[in-house]
């Protein structure tokens, strides 16, 4: 088979270097500059790594054009219908569906690794009652490192799954307590003879002066969702979490600055701007149709949140699977719910997206943010955890990749280069003198 290359020329002093073309199993083709600097002594200018590609991966593969999102090769709609995700978080981490032995192996694992250490409610106790959530969960995530410290060793790959069984047992509980510290609510402990998502229903909802029962349908979509948001490629806090990993950091400590990265509201707070942006057009008593076309008019600032998405450039898959739930679960709630008219308010608005040839040119479908916030307020969940549920199930998204960074024989720390912009050399005035 001939070896595919490109040839790049300097046109100011006819240097040439030959790069070779990397074949990936699916989506583009990807040009090795790593010869460029070396040979022509350039650099790539690429502001928010639009078309580099900073690793190679094997987990997640995702085409936006086309609307397709694959976890280990299987599609998520088959996922999101069939699967768990625990047996989702089997998937990702160690690459295969595991057989029935295997998946009973993991989920007892896991099931065994909820508990926190009792030192650990100290800590939440230092914050303050009215800490974000997020602060809290940053906080404790990072402080993990303190309390399994003989276990740290990155290049040991039975240490390295330790510490993955813990952040996905232990960040249900972590997520659960950031919630009950801000509302001044005692801190349950995990239920070992309850299914991860019904525990985190029980970890978050029960109180002590009586009996919670979890409802089916609830832990069902929650399941879902984790499933929808457990990876996504090489997206901003997956790679600060490989960046930071990158320097040997341990995966406490990587996995904290990939829930800081998640933090802000251009990555993790899409739902949360969602149902502000609902809320806004409900309580404004003005036509669907005047926000419209607000929206299409570019003199104005005003935008329809969960719309759009970065990479997908057609209908987000992980959008028509919450959709469905979202249907199924605010259906069910009692006439005149606020969140009913939330919901009604974004059937209208998907409608219209779908309708309008506006929006179609644009590719302005409405992303898997659009439906998410709705259906945690049906649960009770509110605005200020919305990004702590994502970080709960990106957790195993996050470790996996670092995992598989860690035994990635070309894995090198993260240094990226810059097109300098500054002042040429100058010479250093003397206070008096200025």
């Amino acid at each position: 088979m001939t070896k595919h290359t490109v040839t790049l020329t300097d046109n100011l002093t006819g240097k040439q270097v030959e790069l070779d073309v990397l074949d990936p199993v699916m989506g583009p083709k990807t040009i090795d500059i790593r010869r460029l600097h070396k040979e022509l002594g350039f650099f790539t200018y690429d502001p928010g790594y639009l078309a580099t590609a900073s690793c190679s991966s094997a987990i997640t593969y995702l085409d936006g054009d086309e609307g397709t999102l694959m976890y280990r090769g299987y599609p998520i709609e088959q996922l999101a219908e069939k699967s768990t995700f625990l047996e989702v978080c089997n998937l990702l981490l160690n690459g295969d569906l595991p057989t029935k032995e295997e998946q009973e192996d993991f989920s007892s694992i896991i099931t065994h690794h909820t508990m926190l250490h009792d030192q650990v409610q100290y800590f939440y106790r230092g914050f303050r009652r009215d800490a974000h959530p997020m602060a809290t969960m940053v906080g404790v995530v990072g402080a993990l490192s303190a309390f399994y410290h003989d276990d740290l060793d990155i290049h040991d790959p039975e240490q390295r799954m330790r510490s993955a069984h813990r952040l996905i047992a232990k960040m249900p509980t972590i997520a659960a307590w950031s919630y009950r510290y801000h509302m001044g609510l005692p801190f349950n402990q995990p239920r070992n003879n309850l299914k991860y998502s019904e525990d985190f229903l029980h970890l978050m909802f029960a109180v002590p002066t009586e009996e919670y029962v979890v409802d089916p349908l609830m832990a069902k979509a929650l399941d879902v969702i984790f499933i929808l948001h457990a990876d996504h490629e090489q997206n901003a806090s997956t790679s600060t979490v490989r960046l930071a990993g990158s320097s040997e950091a341990n995966p406490f400590a990587a996995v904290a600055a990939g829930i800081a990265s998640l933090w802000g509201p251009a990555h993790g707070g899409a739902n949360e701007a969602v149902v502000n942006m609902l809320t806004s057009i409900k309580d404004s008593g003005k036509s669907l149709e005047h926000w419209v076309e607000r929206a299409k008019d570019k003199d104005d600032h005003f935008r329809l949140m969960g719309f759009g998405h970065r990479v997908y450039k057609n209908y987000d898959p992980r959008a028509k699977i919450i959709r469905e739930l979202a249907n199924e679960i605010l259906d069910r709630l009692p006439p005149n719910n606020p969140h009913q008219k939330l919901f009604d308010i974004a059937r209208e608005l998907e409608k219209v997206a779908l309708e309008d040839e506006y929006f179609k040119e644009r590719n302005l479908y409405p992303n898997v943010d659009f439906y998410s916030g709705v259906i945690f307020l049906s649960m009770g969940i509110p605005v200020s955890m919305f990004t702590v549920m994502f970080a709960l199930a990106r957790t195993v998204g996050w470790i996996s990749q670092w995992n598989e960074m860690m035994s990635d024989d070309a894995n090198r720390i993260g240094r990226p280069r810059q097109l300098y912009t500054g002042a040429m050399k100058r010479d250093y005035v003397p206070l008096d003198k200025r």
